[in-house]
């Protein structure tokens, strides 16, 4: 007798009694989770992400995942369950709110790029009312739309276990930005959130301010993402005014926005005092070779927090490029820089690779390879960055490499966000 009935056989069993025919792609990845006793003791996390490439699909759907509610809400070894890129919809929200609220073991929770909407997202915010197991939630590309984010909006109220919630692509407005913003006023667990791209109407920036606002008295939130908010320099200096009185906040992503030098500027004098922020992420923007010298200046003179930038496809030139490198033969801290997509010089690639051979900065530590040609130094771009894995995850290797995702490597609480 085994010890323990596997899982593919609890799925076999649920569905003969549902009369629900087996979905062949959950049968294989259940055959392939191992219950040994040194994995139970590691506890589970299961990937049954619709978007794997090495083998046939066949795609959750809503009764899929209401017969894998059945074996799991029991299992006492579940912890993580990625259900990423799949068919489940607000019929199947009902039964993830019902799995929520009955189990007791999960910590995460993927439910990244499915047709969940408004009304499903009803569901799971109120399930998360009562749930006090679930530390991370992904609902990233699920169209849920002003009402949904209100939704988590009024759970975050009541729920103080969750601590990770990646709302981003999900067709946030105004309304729930501000909503957001204002509960994390008072929210003393969330540590991580992501609003990224979210569906602005208005050029006054009112999300910002009132995300500056709450960073005044939040003392708990450690990571932020703000990434395509069509965010401008007069947001950028509300943020950095807001943040001389933060001392938690370490990983701000700030990518894909409308900041220029003159919002850089405001940037630079706040890292010359700042004491906390560890990862800043200004990819694609425009801050040119004028902001590149304010960060320099910072991160030469005074800030020794700082590990890692990104300021790839920025409009910078060699001259800026090279001030920022030479920024790190002073700052021993900064061990990150990602830098593709600027404007490459000859004197901006061999400070680049004097400083990757003298082994200041590790070539694992930026984008870019320097290489020689006929006595002349150019980059080949390498797939390092803070996040290369966020929409999603080889199915092969090292999913969580911490060189092409050095944020799980400088703040912890990044993992799976």
């Amino acid at each position: 007798m085994p010890k323990y009935i596997s899982l593919d056989q609890q799925y076999s069993l649920a569905c003969e009694e549902l009369k629900h025919p087996e979905n062949p792609f959950i049968v294989r990845i259940l055959q392939e989770v191992k219950q040994d006793e040194e994995t139970l003791k590691k506890k589970i996390t299961i990937k049954i992400a619709g978007n794997n490439r090495l083998i046939p699909v066949q795609k959750v759907t809503d009764d899929d995942f209401q017969i894998l509610a059945t074996i799991f809400t029991n299992n006492m070894f579940l912890t993580g369950l990625d259900l990423r890129y799949n068919l489940l919809s607000d019929a199947g929200a009902v039964h993830i709110a019902a799995f929520l609220q009955d189990n007791h073991t999960l910590l995460y929770l993927n439910l990244m790029f499915n047709d969940i909407g408004t009304m499903g997202a009803e569901f799971i915010a109120k399930s998360l009312h009562r749930n006090e197991t679930l530390l991370h939630l992904r609902m990233t590309g699920n169209k849920i739309d002003n009402k949904g984010g209100m939704y988590f909006a009024a759970m975050l109220q009541v729920n103080n276990t969750l601590q990770k919630l990646d709302l981003g692509d999900t067709d946030l407005r105004t309304q729930s930005l501000i909503a957001l913003a204002t509960v994390l006023n008072y929210n003393s667990a969330i540590k991580a959130i992501n609003l990224n791209r979210p569906i602005l109407y208005s050029e006054e920036e009112e999300t910002t301010v009132h995300t500056a606002l709450m960073l005044k008295v939040n003392c708990t939130l450690v990571e932020l993402h703000l990434c395509k908010h069509e965010m401008k320099n007069f947001g950028m200096e509300r943020l950095c005014d807001a943040l001389y009185e933060n001392s938690t906040l370490r990983y701000l992503d700030l990518s894909c926005n409308k900041i220029t030098r003159d919002g850089i500027k405001f940037l630079g004098k706040l890292l010359k005092h700042n004491a906390t922020l560890e990862i800043l992420d200004l990819n694609f923007n425009r801050i040119e070779d004028d902001g590149a010298f304010y960060l320099s200046e910072a991160l030469t003179t005074h800030n020794r927090t700082l590990q890692a930038l990104a300021v790839t496809n920025n409009n910078i030139s060699g001259k800026g490029l090279v001030a920022l490198a030479e920024s790190m033969k002073t700052n021993l801290v900064l061990s990150y820089i990602y830098i593709w997509g600027n404007k490459f010089d000859e004197d901006c690639c061999v400070a680049f690779a004097e400083l990757i051979k003298s082994g200041r900065l590790k070539p694992t530590g930026t984008d870019v390879d320097p290489y020689e040609v006929d006595g002349n130094t150019y980059f080949a771009e390498v797939s390092h960055g803070l996040k290369r894995h966020y929409y999603w995850t080889p199915s092969y290797g090292q999913p969580d490499n911490h060189n092409e995702n050095a944020s799980l490597a400088i703040t912890p609480v990044a993992e799976n966000l």
